[in-house]
């Protein structure tokens, strides 16, 4: 089992002055669901290299026996520092792709070109993909070959309005995850806040929020089971 964990290189969080980029919780979840089931991980960044984790998300309240774990884990600390760039990678080398959230992948990821070609390579393959809290915003412009938006009349979840506005970033963000997604047309739907939801609809999973994020890489890692097994 091959896995890509796509990350974002944005740290900026709009014009607050304030450091933004992945959510801890969001990357360790998966990423030791995936490595305890046996998988190989590779971890790719628009830019490469050491990508910026949102440092709210190593704060003590936000802190999980994962991401405990990922903080004392020197092989896997070395393995995020050297992100390869995602320009160079192939989903053919890929059985999955999974995309952590956080604030940062608003910024780069929703528009970067080489993530939109890579998530649409991975659905025509018939791979199944996931992505969690704030990264399903990062399907706003990715189409089926038709040209409608891949995620029209499909089920979905993520980050919620009110997450956002709990969190008071609701005027920061370039968009509000949420209303794109329903704006594109997908069936959204949402769980408590802050609770785990997650959401299959065939090839695409998605995930409300940190809490959600072991459950999505779950329901991926038997999204492949079940292809195998096919």
């Amino acid at each position: 089992m091959k896995i890509l964990m796509v990350l974002t290189s944005h740290d900026t969080l709009g014009n607050t002055g304030k450091k933004t980029g992945f959510w801890l919780e969001e990357l360790a979840a998966p990423y030791y669901a995936f490595k305890d089931a046996g998988a190989e991980i590779t971890l790719a960044s628009p830019k490469g290299g050491q990508p910026p984790l949102d440092p709210k998300s190593d704060e003590p309240a936000f802190q999980t026996d994962l991401t405990r774990r990922f903080n004392a884990d020197e092989a896997a600390k070395a393995q995020l520092a050297r992100t390869v760039r995602l320009d160079s990678v192939d989903q053919k080398d890929f059985d999955t792709v999974f995309y952590p959230g956080g604030h940062g992948p608003m910024w780069d990821l929703a528009e970067d070109r080489n993530s939109i070609r890579l998530i649409e390579s991975f659905i025509a393959a018939d791979k199944p993909i996931a992505l969690v809290c704030h990264a399903p915003g990062v399907l706003r412009h990715v189409t089926n070959p038709d040209g409608t938006p891949l995620v029209q009349g499909r089920k979905v979840t993520g980050f919620t309005n009110t997450e956002e506005e709990a969190v008071g970033l609701t005027k920061v963000v370039p968009f509000l995850v949420e209303d794109e997604l329903i704006s594109l047309g997908s069936v959204f739907s949402k769980g408590e806040d802050w609770g785990v939801h997650t959401v299959v609809d065939g090839q695409l999973i998605t995930g409300q929020n940190p809490a959600s994020s072991g459950a999505a890489a779950e329901a991926l890692m038997a999204a492949l089971r079940k292809k195998k097994a096919a």
